[in-house]
């Protein structure tokens, strides 16, 4: 695998140069007067049983392109209809071919809250996130200093923005909880060399305290696996790939989301 992670931060931070030329700050402020009200997005990952938050994803550095042409209303929608707790929505355009539009689409398509699955690294993002629909943006904690992860964590509360702070391993967990945040991702793949492993989140659930939410994301691809993590304490999954690339998208999410015992 070519791309690193410092490539797809530096791809985030270009694109973000170039947005910022064509859309001030400025500008973002006064549109975010007209927001409609937010939606709560933690608390949809803390419903009995594990959430679902289904991620629409068009592409990625290690799958390459997943599902060409794909319409986000339809793609929200069914996930919708099947159960989903929440919407993620991938607006890295480089690497994951996403973009903002798609995230506006999905704010008009769905009543579920939304998170903006990006590498968020300037204050900027949070407002057009905020701007867009988003009612959650990500914290990479291997992608920010923990100057930067510190600072951007409290302008998203500021802005009423519920943040997931993502972790790979125990020391990045370590500088999560020293920060006290209420939601930790668990990514279960590792962002250098793109391998994936379960029980990443496993190991690592062992040091994170009663009270904090946990989602785990990547490589979860049956309802056994969900029931497996559900058993261990996690609070709700993040599953993109393989609902993306499945011929029902809807039917694919209420596989998911329905007890073992009822299939």
């Amino acid at each position: 695998m070519s791309v690193r992670l410092d490539d797809i931060v530096q791809a985030t931070r270009d694109a973000l140069e170039r947005r910022k030329r064509e859309r001030p700050l400025a500008d973002l402020e006064r549109e975010l007067a007209s927001r409609g009200d937010g939606r709560p997005f933690m608390e949809a990952l803390s419903h009995p049983g594990t959430s679902l938050v289904a991620e629409h994803k068009r592409r990625s550095p290690s799958a390459g392109l997943i599902r060409d042409g794909a319409s986000v209303t339809d793609v929200v929608q069914a996930y919708e209809r099947g159960g989903a707790a929440a919407i993620s929505v991938l607006t890295e355009e480089a690497h994951f071919g996403g973009s903002l539009e798609d995230l506006y689409e999905a704010r008009r398509a769905t009543g579920l809250p939304i998170l903006r699955k990006d590498f968020s690294v300037d204050l900027y993002q949070l407002y057009e996130a905020k701007v867009a629909g988003a009612d959650a943006i990500l914290l990479v904690v291997g992608s920010l200093r923990r100057e930067d992860l510190e600072r951007l964590h409290a302008e998203a509360q500021a802005l009423d923005l519920d943040a997931i702070v993502e972790v790979h391993d125990e020391e990045e967990l370590e500088c999560a909880l020293e920060l006290d945040v209420d939601v930790i991702g668990i990514n279960n793949r590792n962002l250098e060399d793109f391998t994936v492993d379960i029980q990443t989140t496993v190991d690592l659930l062992a040091a994170i305290p009663t009270g904090k939410t946990v989602l785990s994301e990547s490589g979860i691809r049956t309802r056994g696996e969900i029931e497996e993590l559900e058993r261990v304490g996690v609070d709700a999954v993040l599953i993109g790939e393989t609902l993306m690339r499945a011929p029902d998208p809807e039917a694919a999410v209420r596989e998911l989301t329905r007890p073992e015992e009822q299939e």
